[in-house]
């Protein structure tokens, strides 16, 4: 019976991640101690199998499990679909691995951010928080209906639509586009 309880208490809590939410109502730490790793998460969920193919070829595998913590803004594979066509199979040819790492760590942040602190430091900054993210570049983010948006630096925008997976070293937030560096 307290499996099952905490089984209904897990669920009722993914699918409320998933859900618009007021901005205040965005963090989600249930206590519990992650098992697994930002990578292993990703490779679990069919709806991230393009970026695990990215991850593979960009040869971060190994960097993406190590004990961090990583804040990853991860697209699902819609978000990669949406590129112009032809984008991903070519940025996952071995003779543009380098680029293909750059846009990948533009979706790295060094530390563990929860949506809480980041939307705090959006209303701390009056509306716009940058974000210097692994590779070096920046993504201004920002709330629009109650949730967190990035813009990239050519203009591109990202709604984060799942906030706070808790992985054993970081945190996923989901978000519906690719962000590009310039």
């Amino acid at each position: 019976m307290i499996k099952r309880n905490l089984l209904h208490k897990l669920t009722i809590a993914v699918l409320a991640t998933s859900l618009t939410l007021p901005a205040a109502a965005l963090a989600h730490d249930h206590g519990a101690k992650p098992t697994t790793t930002i990578v292993e998460t990703a490779a679990g969920n069919p709806n991230f199998s393009t970026l695990v193919a990215a991850v593979k070829a960009a040869d971060l595998v190994g960097t993406l499990s190590g004990p961090g913590p990583f804040t990853v803004f991860a697209p699902t594979n819609a978000g990669f679909d949406a590129l112009p066509q032809g984008t991903v199979p070519t940025l996952l040819k071995p003779e543009n691995k380098a680029k293909l790492t750059k846009v990948l760590t533009y979706h790295v942040v060094a530390g563990k951010v929860k949506a809480a602190d980041l939307i705090a430091a959006i209303n701390a900054h009056n509306g716009k928080y940058t974000i210097t993210t692994v590779s070096g570049d920046t993504l201004v983010a920002s709330l629009s209906g109650g949730k967190v948006v990035l813009t990239d630096e050519s203009g591109g925008v990202a709604t984060v639509t799942t906030t706070d997976l808790y992985q054993k070293n970081g945190v996923i937030h989901v978000i519906d586009k690719v962000v590009l560096p310039k």
